[in-house]
């Protein structure tokens, strides 16, 4: 699917989009043209990759002129570019509406417009029962998504969502910042013990991706299958993992309860209870097969290759396995060495 296309990424110089660009770049594409608002980012993007297959392309998904420029010829659309921070869209919520939304939307125009074949659009798990306006902006963009298949009209596009939770070490994830207040000797501020989430490593971010442009026939949410992480149990091995590395002693780095912040859940859900009777799964990925193509609906939907209607779904974080703290260990160091050595 991606050998020889000419690939766009939006917010490609992010901590998500740089390794989409990366594993895009191992599957032999024409071009990869990465879309950002951030100078600073694509020079340090543009510095570290030195490969003639990429475009570097400065621009902000609210223009909607520049991102028809950006996708003209373009084959395939990976959409990461987002206010993805809850706080800071809490705080400012248009302002997380005219990038998550309607920058969203000049997106799915100009790519109809250009005759572009596929476009993954990289949701949330916060999109499902939304507590929060970063959630709910990403809810609407699903829906956005899925409506735009037909909304296509006579273009032959497809479109879908991936869903996903936190990033292990990408930068609106807990992680960076409990190892800087760690390289600094402490405190680790924990909102509350009783927090969990869901993580993904680049490589099930990149697998979810690469799944949906291979799978879609177009509006379905896919899902990767998620490991469960308490955020105490996180930051408890995080101290023992890096203090040393800092020239500190674990004991002496303490972890300090701060309390819930505004928009901030204790559990998060990777899926709806209505969204599992039309989930289908393979071997890592769920996909909801969109509502709008029923019995009532104004979609077609056959049916995806490969997949099986589920048999059970362990929905919240609350009530999936977790990790211990010897397994978070080993994922943090093997993620680690593995983004060094990229």
């Amino acid at each position: 699917m991606i050998a020889d296309r000419n690939v766009l990424v939006t917010g490609g110089a992010g901590s998500i989009g740089r390794i989409i660009v990366r594993r895009l770049l191992q599957r032999d594409p024409n071009v990869v043209r990465i879309l950002d608002q951030s100078e600073p980012a694509l020079a340090a993007l543009k510095g570290e990759l030195d490969d003639e297959r990429c475009r570097f392309l400065s621009g902000n998904i609210r223009d909607k002129d520049r991102l028809a420029r950006a996708v003209d010829g373009i084959d395939i659309v990976v959409h990461t570019a987002a206010m993805k921070h809850v706080d800071i869209s809490e705080y400012n919520p248009f302002e997380a509406v005219k990038t998550n939304v309607i920058g969203l939307q000049n997106l799915i125009d100009v790519s109809i417009d250009a005759d572009v074949e596929t476009v993954v659009f990289t949701s949330s798990d916060k999109a499902a029962h939304p507590a929060n306006t970063m959630g709910a902006t990403k809810l609407l963009g699903e829906k956005l998504v899925t409506a735009a298949n037909k909304y296509s009209g006579g273009h032959d596009i497809r479109l879908a969502s991936v869903r996903f939770g936190n990033v292990v070490n990408s930068s609106h994830s807990v992680i960076p910042v409990f190892r800087e207040q760690i390289e600094t000797g402490g405190p680790v501020t924990l909102t509350n013990p009783r927090m969990t989430r869901f993580f993904l490593t680049y490589d099930d971010v990149a697998e979810l991706v690469l799944g949906a442009i291979n799978h879609t026939v177009g509006g379905e949410i896919f899902v990767h299958k998620m490991d469960a992480i308490r955020i105490e149990d996180l930051a408890e091995a995080m101290i023992d993992g890096f203090a040393p590395t800092y020239s500190h002693d674990p004991e002496q780095i303490d972890v300090v309860q701060t309390g819930r912040r505004v928009g901030e859940t204790f559990h998060e859900e990777i899926l709806t209870e209505r969204e599992v009777s039309r989930t289908v799964e393979n071997e890592t990925l769920y996909a909801v097969i969109p509502e709008q193509s029923g019995d009532n609906g104004y979609l077609t939907h056959d049916g995806l290759d490969g997949f099986e209607p589920v048999s059970d779904v362990v929905r919240s974080s609350e009530k999936a396995t977790k990790l211990t703290r010897e397994e978070i260990s080993e994922l943090l160091r093997t993620e680690f060495e593995g983004v060094a050595t990229q």
